[in-house]
């Protein structure tokens, strides 16, 4: 059997390994993604709150998304960078499952905000009669807590089971925390079903999202079928949703195939691309799809543009 590990020592990020040689270019080139997620986020999250034509539950549902963007990059490019000019990659036990928390998170607080826009469109364009009844400020609300917290609620029950296992390895072989890595250091001794059954609830839980949306773009496409300004107003505010959520399943399965496989066969700097993938393509797509396909806010984004070139 392994030696248990005190919880106070820090894990080694293992990841690293391969980025020796060009630390360097990796760090410009990081820094650069991290501004540019942070700028577009940002940005497109203050158009909406200083526009008071753009305070309808699309656009605040949107911001809501810009907001998770940046709180999950925020848990990992920071940390990212700083290893790639130190002499050794490690992260505290408590850093560890705080940026597993985080990261975790972050991707089921997006799909939860994909879902309750996918049912803000199925009420604007199947139940447009009945939208501006149900889709208050009260429940708009509603729907944005919901789909911050229960990932937060969920996702905290996982970290507290994780930290009652006794672990017997400290070397995480990627280049951040995720819970399942810190589950498969525990001792073989260790007690790992309640995570292992926490897991699988969680997994099914966010399952049953996807289902949900596909659920309402069945209707959706039923209903934009008839009716040429239904088609319409399905290309403008339908398509970039449907961009994201197409984007962020792929991202995410591919992440989850891989993580449960855990190949050893590609190389690490692959391998470190697949587990951060996540934390690039969605958070510098999303922005970049709404904002330049919603009609609003494009028109907004040229109107300030044309104002500063005057």
């Amino acid at each position: 059997l392994g030696a248990v590990i005190p919880k106070l020592a820090d894990f080694i990020l293992s990841g690293f390994n391969e980025t020796v040689n060009f630390r360097v270019p990796l760090f410009s080139f990081t820094l650069l993604c991290y501004c540019v997620i942070l700028f577009i986020n940002i940005s497109l999250v203050l158009l909406i709150v200083l526009d008071a034509n753009l305070h309808e539950p699309m656009y605040i549902l949107l911001s809501s998304f810009c907001i998770n963007a940046v709180y999950g990059t925020t848990g990992f490019y920071p940390k990212f960078l700083s290893d790639l000019l130190s002499s050794s990659q490690t992260i505290s036990y408590e850093g560890c499952l705080l940026q597993a928390f985080i990261m975790y998170s972050f991707g089921c607080c997006d799909l939860s905000i994909l879902a309750v826009m996918a049912f803000d469109r199925y009420l604007a364009i199947c139940r447009p009669l009945h939208y501006h009844s149900f889709m208050t400020k009260r429940r708009l609300s509603q729907l944005v807590c919901f789909s911050w917290l229960t990932p937060l609620c969920t996702f905290s029950i996982n970290i507290v089971l994780t930290s009652k296992l006794r672990l017997c390895g400290i070397n995480i072989q990627r280049v951040l925390c995720l819970n399942w890595l810190i589950v498969k250091l525990a001792c073989p001794e260790a007690d790992t079903f309640s995570n292992n059954i926490s897991a699988y609830v969680i997994f099914i839980f966010y399952v049953s999202h996807g289902f949900f949306i596909m659920w309402t773009y069945m209707h959706l496409i039923k209903t934009c079928v008839r009716s040429r300004d239904d088609r319409l107003k399905f290309m403008q505010t339908c398509v970039p949703h449907l961009i994201s959520l197409i984007t962020f399943l792929s991202v995410i399965v591919f992440q989850y195939v891989y993580l449960r496989l855990d190949s050893t066969d590609l190389s690490q700097s692959l391998q470190n691309f697949i587990a951060i993938e996540f934390l690039i393509i969605p958070p510098v797509m999303n922005p970049l799809v709404y904002g330049f396909k919603l009609a609003k806010i494009r028109n907004r984004i040229f109107t300030l543009v044309h104002y500063k070139t005057k």
